[in-house]
């Protein structure tokens, strides 16, 4: 597995505050015979269904110098994961956690929104005061 993004226990902690229960930290999951590990996988029950909402999130803080490349690693990840949970967990639907001001600047960028379409990114938005500011479907 690899190491913890720097916004791990802030992910973590919005969701909690958002009424989430962490069921993994990180999800085990495997393409094929290579397993791999999402960084969270959570729950939580909709009163208005009355059903249990399960998600995966893969969390990214977008700190390293390049953003676009920072953007390629985690589209690559995303698609992996999705293949995997679609085979293993199709109940559950992933996400890609990125910071406010990643997703004001770098994802207002029409040629990464539209990458994002194509591929069916889902985007969960954080701020650093370990708030959700919004779920981008």
């Amino acid at each position: 597995m690899s190491r913890r993004d720097t916004s791990h226990e802030t992910v973590r902690l919005s969701l909690e505050r958002d009424g989430w229960t962490i069921t993994h930290d990180p999800y085990p999951i495997r393409l094929g015979d290579l397993p791999m590990g999402i960084d969270l996988g959570a729950e939580k029950l909709i009163a208005a269904d009355r059903q249990d909402r399960k998600i995966a999130v893969e969390i990214k803080s977008f700190v390293k110098t390049s953003d676009l490349s920072t953007f390629h690693t985690a589209l690559g990840q995303y698609l992996n994961y999705q293949f995997a949970l679609d085979e293993a967990d199709p109940e559950r639907s992933l996400y890609l956690a990125v910071p406010t001001e990643t997703w004001k600047s770098f994802f207002a960028r029409p040629a990464i929104r539209q990458v994002c379409v194509r591929y069916g990114v889902k985007v969960l938005v954080f701020s650093v005061d370990a708030e959700i500011v919004s779920w981008i479907e």
